[in-house]
């Protein structure tokens, strides 16, 4: 017997007339799917804000840090983020660090003849002023290079990240699914400039 049969049971309508008993049904059955709705809003909210998180380091806040697993074998794998700048002048990204990584360098990705191809990013990340850059797949990402050991989903990886005028932060990478292409998350409101 499904949901909404076992409902019209249970409600207590048997003795009304007939049309003002089928509203109340009716409107009951929306209660309790509006309920479950709601349940399930909340709960999904709940999740997404403990999954979120956030450092800052002077004007630069740094939003949800993230990187896939990694294959046993693996000895590379990047990280993820949103940069927002409060400040009034440009900052740039310039590097970090990871634990159990020899090297982190910033990369981008990039078209070239047709080809894309990964670069290191001269000089850092720009992060506008009043603005924001997304490092994501296919765009700009922390690499990480010499893995001493694989990124395991649903760990946190310790590391920092170095800013040109801000200066050194203390960051913590989530580690999501190996294919994921996002973190889910919405990164506010602030006008993007990245690519």
């Amino acid at each position: 017997m499904n949901f909404v049969a076992r409902a019209r049971q249970t409600a207590p309508y048997s003795r009304l007339p007939a049309p003002l008993a089928r509203l109340l049904r009716r409107l009951y059955v929306e209660e309790v799917v509006a309920a479950f709705a709601f349940a399930a809003f909340v709960v999904t909210f709940s999740a997404q804000a403990l999954l979120a998180h956030e450092f800052k380091v002077g004007p630069i806040e740094i939003d949800h840090p993230w990187t896939r697993a990694t294959p046993d074998g693996a000895n590379v794998a990047a990280g993820y983020m949103t940069l927002k700048n409060a400040g009034h002048s440009a900052d740039h990204l310039v590097g970090g660090t990871l634990d159990g990584v020899q090297k982190v360098e910033i990369h981008e990705m990039a078209m070239k003849d047709g080809v894309m191809i990964m670069r290191p990013v001269t000089g850092g990340v720009e992060i506008p002023a009043s603005g924001s850059v997304t490092l994501k797949p296919g765009s700009y990402h922390v690499m990480f290079i010499g893995l001493s050991q694989p990124l395991k989903q649903g760990t946190k990886v310790n590391g920092t990240l170095t800013f040109e005028k801000a200066g050194t932060v203390q960051v913590q990478y989530v580690v999501d699914a190996l294919a994921a292409q996002s973190s889910g998350h919405d990164h506010g409101n602030m006008p993007a400039t990245g690519k």
